[in-house]
């Protein structure tokens, strides 16, 4: 199967990246269970159970990259990769680094939002 190639907008990341991403949202699903099973052990209040946004944040991040195969540093940084972990290129037109940016600023969102609907999810989970 081919590698995938930079779209303005739509691509800037290639497997191997995307995989990086992929383990982002593992781990950050990792730790959002973790805390999620210590505020249930700790009888922790609805105030105290929002710091779970935070790994819940970070999960949605690496989820939502993964699914898009577009990373919202590079795409606010203006650069892409597709070869070797760490080896960016720039973009250099500047309709594409607005683009990039665009969809940056979108995915952010998303993970915001992501992030903000299960942690009120389990702000208002009694226990």
């Amino acid at each position: 199967m081919p590698e995938a190639t930079y779209i303005p907008g739509s691509c800037n990341i290639g497997s191997g990246e995307v995989r990086r991403r992929q383990m982002v949202a593992l781990v950050g699903l990792i730790l959002s269970v973790i805390a999620f099973i210590g505020l249930i052990s700790a009888h922790a209040t609805g105030v105290e159970r929002l710091g779970i946004f935070f790994p819940l944040f970070v999960s949605s991040v690496g989820y939502v990259q993964s699914r898009t195969k577009f990373c919202l540093a590079y795409g606010f940084a203006g650069s892409f990769n597709f070869g070797k972990l760490g080896e960016l290129s720039r973009v250099s037109d500047p309709l594409n680094r607005a683009a990039d940016r665009k969809t940056a600023l979108t995915i952010l969102l998303k993970s915001f939002l992501l992030a903000a609907i299960a942690t009120l999810v389990v702000v208002a989970v009694p226990f």
